[in-house]
C-alpha cells in the first residue's frame, strides 16, 4: 500500500498538479507550527478537518483556513444536518491520515468536501501532505479542483 505522502502526491499528480512535497525536522501539525515552519501567515495554511454527519454518520471535510475556526451552524445549514466532531479513528478510518497531517487529497474513501471560501483571498495556500511535518504549496483555486471542494462561507464570525 503507498504511503500517505504518496497518496497525496499521486493525487495531485492525477489532477496534473506538480507539488513539491516540504518536510520539516519538527511537527507541523498545528496551524501555527506549519505557519512558523514555512515562514507564511497562519491564514495561508490550508488545515483540514473532519466532521461526522450525525444522522447519516457521513464523513465531512472541511478545508479552512489556519486563521479561521469553522461555524459549526453555518456547516450544518449547508450539509442539511446536524455535525459533530470526528475522533481520530474515524478520522483514519475514512481518510486513511492521522489527526494532523490529514490532507485535503488523497483519502482511502470518498468524502464530501467543503473549502473555506476566505482562502480565495490568497495567491497560495499550504496544506499538510500527509503526515505531521509535511505539506505543499498550491493556489486556492487547485485547491478547490484537486480536493473536489465546494466553496463556501463556514468561517465563525
Amino acid at each position: 500500500m503507498a504511503s500517505s505522502q504518496d497518496r497525496v502526491r499521486d493525487a495531485l499528480s492525477a489532477a496534473g498538479i506538480v507539488a513539491d512535497i516540504v518536510e520539516f525536522g519538527s511537527e507541523t501539525r498545528t496551524s501555527q507550527q506549519a505557519a512558523e515552519a514555512i515562514g507564511c501567515a497562519v491564514a495561508q495554511i490550508a488545515k483540514s478537518l473532519v466532521f461526522k454527519g450525525r444522522q447519516t454518520g457521513q464523513p465531512v471535510l472541511v478545508v479552512a483556513s489556519g486563521s479561521n475556526r469553522v461555524c459549526e451552524k453555518k456547516l450544518e445549514r449547508l450539509l442539511g444536518e446536524k455535525i459533530g466532531k470526528a475522533d481520530a479513528d474515524f478520522v483514519r478510518e475514512q481518510t486513511g491520515f492521522a489527526i494532523g497531517g490529514v490532507a485535503p487529497v488523497g483519502h482511502v474513501n470518498t468524502l464530501r468536501v467543503v473549502v473555506d471560501a476566505d482562502i480565495l483571498q490568497y495567491t497560495e495556500m499550504w496544506a499538510a501532505a500527509g503526515t505531521p511535518n509535511s505539506v505543499f504549496r498550491i493556489d486556492p483555486h487547485s485547491l478547490i479542483n484537486v480536493s473536489g471542494g465546494t466553496p463556501a462561507d463556514v468561517r465563525q464570525d
